[in-house]
């Protein structure tokens, strides 16, 4: 099993960065998939970004191409979510998920509210 705890949220203005940590339990984490997700009241929980389990390869939501980066750092069981130019759409709960193959756990999550 695996725990995850997202850091990082908060309050930043529009054209700001961020960067939220998702840190993993475990001696198995860097055999998952990861990946954060957003979402905000009354609408589904929306994929952002995955990073593959040795970090080689990585995907994006459109809406974030370009502004935000996944990165992982195995060795410290943490997974990280570069956002910059941001913007009053990007606020939402930010979660992180572990995949590996039908197995898969979701983080608690971390507001991030973009306002001036």
């Amino acid at each position: 099993q695996v725990q995850l705890v997202e850091s990082g949220g908060g309050l930043v203005q529009p054209g700001g960065s961020r960067r939220l940590s998702c840190a993993g339990s475990g001696s198995t984490f860097s055999s998952y998939t990861m990946s954060w997700y957003r979402q905000v009241p009354g609408k589904e929980r929306e994929l952002v970004a995955t990073i593959t389990s040795d970090g080689g390869s990585t995907n994006y939501a459109n809406s974030v191409k370009g502004r935000f980066t996944i990165s992982r750092d195995n060795a410290k069981n943490t997974v990280y979510l570069q956002m910059n130019s941001l913007a009053p759409e990007d606020t939402a709960m930010y979660y992180c998920k572990a995949r590996r193959s039908s197995e898969y756990y979701w983080g608690r999550g971390t507001q991030v509210t973009v306002s001036s």
